[in-house]
């Protein structure tokens, strides 16, 4: 503030020893010394400065440089000029307001007495910005993840995330989001958001895949009568998408005469056409893919044989499936 007076005495000095000659102003309104504006990035600033008739020279200066004295404009910026009405204002305008505007800004003025000043301090606030995020990530179950979020702005924006299920409740993380363990339940659609209440809020969003092993969560046996089409199926969960194989005994069953797989997606239907009585029995279905894989018994069987109609669904395949099925795909078969 010491330097800021002897500026202040030196350019009135400067005033008096040059004979500049400002339109007819008055003093300046000083009802407080210091004052705060705070203005939005690329919006326009207004910095008023009220005067009466007891002033002889005025001035605009920002830090150590003149930017008006009088009616002279001594900046070479276009994006500032005066806003005088009448001669009761001195009013600095800037438009498309930037950071580098940031800082005090001075309307110092001469009466016959001494020289006055008002100092406003032009603050300029940047809406929030997020300049770096996560891409889409694809990862397998029980891996550990870390999503991040950059963002900047004045003042510095709080980041806060989200996993877009029906709940959408908010995560623990703000730059990084750390994820211990991750389970298929926790796959899906993230968003970071960044708010410095400045502007409506930036937001991104972050794609998570979860790959894991199949899992049959439902399986079907059919009751059939002879001389009628059985249907027997299997739904599993999976990602990469599972692909399914059906057995009766050690056989693999393929697309034959009286036989039709379908595959729907997770569903994975057997139809057995015109059912005789060498059909029924037991049909296992495995469901596979990279990261594993899942099989179910299910029964073929005639009318009031009492025979449970959910199928059986096994953990882990029996010998004989397993050492089939890996074989097959060794062979691509």
């Amino acid at each position: 503030m010491h330097c800021f007076w002897i500026h202040t005495v030196w350019i009135l000095g400067f005033f008096f020893l040059f004979g500049f000659q400002g339109f007819p102003v008055r003093s300046v309104d000083m009802q407080r010394p210091t004052d705060n504006i705070t203005i939005r990035q690329g919006d326009t600033a207004v910095i008023r400065c009220y005067v009466d008739d007891k002033v002889s020279k005025v001035a605009w200066l920002n830090r150590s440089n003149i930017i008006f004295a009088g009616q002279d404009k001594w900046s070479l910026d276009p994006r500032v000029d005066l806003v005088t009405k009448g001669q009761l204002e001195y009013s600095l305008r800037i438009q498309k307001v930037d950071v580098y505007d940031e800082g005090p800004y001075t309307c110092s003025i001469q009466t016959k007495q001494q020289p006055k000043t008002s100092q406003v301090f032009l603050i300029v606030q940047v809406p929030a910005n997020i300049y770096k995020v996560s891409e889409d990530i694809t990862v397998n179950e029980g891996s550990n993840v870390t999503l991040s979020c950059l963002a900047n702005g004045r003042p510095d924006p709080s980041i806060t995330w989200r996993l877009l299920n029906p709940s959408a409740e908010p995560l623990e993380g703000e730059e990084y989001l750390d994820i211990s363990g991750i389970t298929r339940t926790q796959a899906g659609r993230y968003e970071c958001k960044a708010s410095n209440d400045v502007a409506t809020p930036d937001v991104r969003y972050v794609n998570v895949v979860v790959n894991y092993a199949p899992f049959i969560k439902d399986a079907k046996s059919s009751e059939t009568a002879v001389g009628r089409m059985g249907v027997l199926q299997c739904d599993a969960s999976a990602v990469p998408k599972p692909e399914f194989e059906w057995y009766r005994d050690d056989k693999r069953l393929t697309n034959t005469q009286g036989i039709s797989i379908q595959i729907l997606g997770s569903r994975t239907l057997l139809l057995v056409s015109n059912v005789t009585e060498e059909d029924y029995g037991n049909y296992t279905c495995v469901a596979t893919n990279r990261l594993g894989i899942h099989n179910a018994s299910v029964f073929l069987y005639r009318p009031g044989t009492g025979r449970d109609i959910n199928g059986s669904v096994s953990v882990t395949p029996s010998l004989w499936v397993l050492l089939a099925t890996l074989t097959c795909l060794l062979l691509k078969c």
